[in-house]
């Protein structure tokens, strides 16, 4: 008897072992010989209506049937299922955040364009938030602004420092990021007795007629005496190369150079909050510099979050599997099929896209060989405490264990597919699904 069960346990570690082994076949393919994407797209959604079949019908359909049996009425038995598929997709969903956060996010390409594009946003809103207290920049269009942002240069003043002095060429906007600057009138011979005319704090503006006319400046500006203080500027020159790019941005300024313009520019324009949300939300475009330089920014020292966001995404399947074996003859197919063939699509795309990161092929395949040792210890551990047990905490547990899975594939299968296949991916999607569900049928009936 404990012969059958070392046997029983060794079966189940090489069905985790072949179960995930696909995915260095996929990093194979990824590196040395790429297929299409859209090939590659529609396998992965095969691989996503088969794993969705083999959920709905070998896990929380039978789950429920279980609980029937143990004289669970039908709503029940559905939330009891229901609640652990939710609680395995929450917790999939929230650790898989943390790890993307931390450089996991470059395993696939769509996690990371939507993690670079947020990295972006976040970078921006204190920015765009200081530049829409700008009554001048606030009258241009805030779709404008990711033009804009390249062009924002940081300068620090020491405590009293000066900026400029009345009569100098008027060459820049500046913008107060943080601490204060002390506006003075035209001194005389000795700086210090020259009046003050103004404070100004974080967020307000000055020198806005710099970027209009050039003309000379009419008082003197100098840092806070009490602390360091830190300019966003724009320069005039900046300013005026971008407006000769821009038709758009250079009518806009035209229509406010005009003396009119000029003196009601504190009254007009949209308020600054509405103007800074707008901008924000333009700031969606990625430039390819923008994602290659994040892509190895995020990259570097991201090794063990992908280790753990690998796992992550083959612990549940794997324990699933663990949990319905019984014998050889009983496999759970369609979970192990579904699994193997979208392993090698995820690991393919995994490749190439931590190749882009500066990722050595080496290190590339060590880092998804852990997916095969997670696939082993989870499958083994799934027999040990799941397997041919009909207890709550065991059905709970398969049903989170499925709810993680579930996650799994709206999180990263299906975007992925979409993103490299469109709307071709429908077709495989539901082939996956119904081909699943004929295995199924085959299992329950006989031919």
């Amino acid at each position: 008897m404990h012969d059958l069960a070392l046997v029983s346990l060794l079966c189940v570690a090489l069905l985790g072992l072949a179960t995930t082994s696909s995915s260095l076949l996929g990093v194979t393919i990824g590196l040395y010989c790429p297929l299409s994407k859209r090939v590659l797209a529609c396998v992965l959604a095969f691989a996503a209506g088969t794993l969705i079949s083999a959920l709905a019908i070998e896990l929380a359909f039978q789950s429920v049937q279980e609980l029937h049996h143990l004289g669970f009425s039908t709503g029940a038995a559905w939330a009891f299922a229901g609640g652990g598929f939710a609680l395995g997709a929450t917790i999939y969903y929230w650790v898989s955040l943390f790890l993307e956060s931390k450089g996991a996010a470059v395993r696939y390409p769509t996690r990371f364009r939507e993690y670079a594009r947020e990295q972006m946003r976040r970078g921006s809103r204190e920015l765009i938030g200081l530049l829409s207290r700008c009554d001048l920049l606030r009258h241009l269009p805030p779709e404008e602004v990711e033009n804009l942002l390249p062009y924002v240069r940081s300068r620090r003043l020491m405590a009293g420092e000066t900026l400029f002095r009345a009569g100098d060429p008027g060459d820049a906007l500046y913008i107060v990021a943080r601490g204060g600057v002390e506006i003075l009138a035209a001194p005389g011979a000795v700086l210090h007795e020259a009046p003050r005319i103004a404070e100004l704090g974080e967020g307000s503006a000055f020198g806005e007629m710099a970027l209009l006319s050039g003309g000379p400046r009419t008082a003197t500006v100098r840092s806070a005496a009490d602390g360091e203080t830190e300019l966003l500027a724009i320069e005039k020159r900046d300013f005026d190369h971008l407006m000769a790019n821009d038709p758009q941005l250079a009518e806009a300024v035209e229509r406010l150079s005009h003396e009119r313009a000029i003196t009601n520019l504190g009254a007009g324009g949209p308020h600054a909050a509405t103007w800074a949300k707008v901008a924000t939300a333009s700031l969606d475009h990625l430039s390819r510099n923008d994602a290659n330089r994040m892509l190895k920014e995020t990259g570097s020292g991201a090794g063990l979050a992908i280790v753990f966001g690998n796992i992550l995404d083959t612990i549940p399947g794997c324990l699933v599997i663990g949990a319905k074996f019984t014998s050889i003859e009983e496999v759970s197919l369609t979970l192990a099929l579904g699994m193997f063939i979208g392993g090698i699509p995820e690991a393919a795309a995994s490749a190439a896209i931590l190749r882009r990161a500066g990722f050595r092929p080496n290190r590339i395949f060590w880092l998804w060989s852990t997916v095969l040792v997670a696939g082993v210890i989870a499958a083994t551990a799934g027999k040990i405490f799941l397997a041919s047990s009909v207890s709550l905490p065991a059905l709970f547990a398969e049903a989170v264990a499925g709810g993680a899975v579930l996650a799994l594939v709206a999180h990263a299968m299906i975007p992925e597919a979409i993103e490299d296949g469109g709307s071709l991916v429908v077709l495989p999607t539901v082939a996956g699904f119904l081909f699943a569900f004929y295995l199924s049928l085959l299992e329950t009936f006989g031919p």
